[in-house]
């Protein structure tokens, strides 16, 4: 005679990861100078990254490219500022 299946007593369910929305706040709490910088410059490249999804239709699928690019464009502006 074959054995009942019991029931798991954890469910196993897929975590879906979203982008933030635009201005969202950081949870990352500021409590130097230096990570204050590093908080604004990860805030304007998710926020720049946002915007390339929305340009793009927001179909998933390229959130890296959209953060590496937005990564980029922030860290090259920053630099030429620096210069300036």
């Amino acid at each position: 005679m074959a054995k009942a299946k019991t029931p798991r007593t954890t469910p196993t369910t897929k975590q879906v990861i979203t982008m933030p929305e635009a201005g969202s706040v950081p949870l990352v709490r500021k409590s130097a100078q230096a990570s204050s910088s590093s908080v604004d410059l990860s805030a304007q490249i998710r926020e720049r990254a946002y915007q390339l999804y929305l340009e793009r239709g927001s179909t998933p699928g390229n959130e890296n490219e959209d953060w590496l690019r937005a990564e980029s464009e922030i860290l090259g502006r920053q630099s030429h500022q620096q210069r300036a």
